[in-house]
């Protein structure tokens, strides 16, 4: 056996080095046990998106589910009322009609929901500016000037509102922790076209509260599920992390060719055109359902269809809507082809809708 040389095995490099990589391993370690999202967190991402986006339905099963993973009535209310901050109060009053629809659903089957502890304004404040701007200051770990900046100095009412209701009156009360509020505001934001400078701040405010990398990368991918692969981007580039394929290897595109008996042909159109607008809203792998008629011959119905993949195809053909859109439409369909097509410019199909917008 050969002889160690132990003076060599216990140099002062092999100890930091050996030392830094036991650091290293808990620490990995550490990071698996906590980076993932519970599934509390993940329904307040669900809730917040589709509330942001105003898909009721899918909102109403998410507000069931968190209710399930352990969210308080309380809770979610404040999840709710701090999103009309982001999203406006139509979306946020139609969220909270929901949610109390929900609620009075479980109640009549036998499940009574935790209350949770409500809201308790702090009154007699003297300074609520004062209050917010410190709330803001923990919040980024950066000074905050009176007034902000550029927008608060140009508009100083919109400044006195951000700084004494947002984060005086709703972020200061302690139903949901900093961390928790951040999670629901960039899962508001993530799912809304057009505010990624604010998606990008509140991103930085999470990482200051705790949220981790992992946990912002299944926000990406819980925002992919929810709202869009394309919004899932959206954050996903924010954090410099790869964006997910809209053009996967499998993606289909076809042309329906639909024949429509004329005594049916305006009733057709109207349960396509309800089809149609139901697929592309609220499936993310459904990138367009985009029908036409021929002129000459209005009977003559085309419809271009591309699917992210052909899992997305067969789970469009279980959806409620198409379900509908078949059995209704049965009997107005002279008769039907599918022509499936080979795409042949991969780079201009991403580009495709940009100038419809």
């Amino acid at each position: 056996m050969a002889k160690i040389n132990l003076n060599k095995l216990l140099s002062p490099v092999s100890i930091i080095v050996f030392l830094l990589s036991i650091t290293v391993m808990k620490a990995q370690t550490n990071t698996t046990k906590t980076q993932t999202l519970s599934g509390r967190q993940q329904s307040i991402v669900a809730i917040s998106g589709l509330t942001a986006t105003g898909d009721l339905g899918r909102l109403s099963i998410e507000l069931a589910n968190g209710l399930d993973a352990g969210l308080t009535i309380e809770e979610t209310k404040e999840i709710l009322v701090q999103l009309y901050a982001y999203c406006g109060f139509p979306r946020s009053l139609n969220a909270i009609s929901t949610l109390m629809s929900v609620i009075e659903k479980r109640k009549s089957n036998g499940i009574n929901d935790r209350q949770g502890d409500p809201t308790v304004s702090k009154d007699g404040v003297q300074d609520k500016y004062e209050q917010g701007r410190k709330v803001l200051e923990a919040l980024t770990k950066m000074p905050q000037s009176k007034p902000a900046p550029g927008f608060g100095e140009f508009a100083p009412r919109i400044d006195a509102f951000l700084k004494e209701h947002l984060f005086a009156d709703i972020f200061e009360s302690k139903v949901l922790t900093f961390q928790e509020r951040e999670l629901v505001t960039i899962s508001a934001l993530a799912a809304m076209p057009g505010v990624s400078s604010q998606l990008q701040s509140h991103v930085k405010m999470g990482i200051n509260t705790g949220i981790t990398d992992d946990q912002l990368v299944e926000v990406a991918q819980l925002t992919e599920k929810f709202v869009s692969m394309a919004q899932a981007n959206s954050l996903r580039e924010l954090m410099a992390k790869p964006v997910a394929p809209v053009i996967k290897q499998d993606m289909m595109v076809r042309i329906s060719e639909i024949e429509i008996l004329p005594e049916f042909l305006n009733e057709y159109n109207t349960i396509l055109k309800e089809e149609a607008a139901a697929s592309v809203e609220k499936e993310p792998g459904v990138i367009a359902i985009f029908p036409m008629s021929i002129k000459a011959q209005p009977t003559q119905i085309r419809i271009i269809e591309i699917y992210a993949d052909s899992a997305v195809y067969q789970a469009h053909l279980k959806t409620p809507h198409f379900q509908h859109y078949k059995t209704t439409t049965l009997k107005m369909v002279k008769a039907l082809k599918l022509v499936d097509m080979n795409r042949l410019d991969e780079q201009t199909m991403l580009e495709i809708f940009k100038k419809l917008k």
